[in-house]
């Protein structure tokens, strides 16, 4: 019948991924998506966030003399700097 046919046609029209490359790329970036990565990452980046706040929670409630070069041996000994 002739709306087979027209359904038919216009499906051949619609851009596939082997031939719209941006379709492809979206393809390929869901199809290796790994969402443990990006947690384990976001994770890490947590942690590394958590340590600067302790350590500026550290040192605002410490009260150091900057200038003095024998205090700041003391607290890069201590891993606080």
């Amino acid at each position: 019948s002739g709306c087979t046919s027209l359904v038919s046609s216009y499906f051949l029209f619609l851009p596939t991924a082997s031939t719209n490359p941006k379709a492809a790329l979206k393809s390929k970036i869901v199809a290796e998506f790994r969402p443990q990565s990006l947690i384990d990452e976001l994770l890490l980046y947590k942690r590394s966030e958590d340590q600067i706040e302790l350590k500026e929670k550290q040192l605002s409630t410490m009260r150091v003399d900057v200038c003095s070069t024998e205090t700041l041996k003391c607290l890069k000994g201590k891993d606080i700097l």
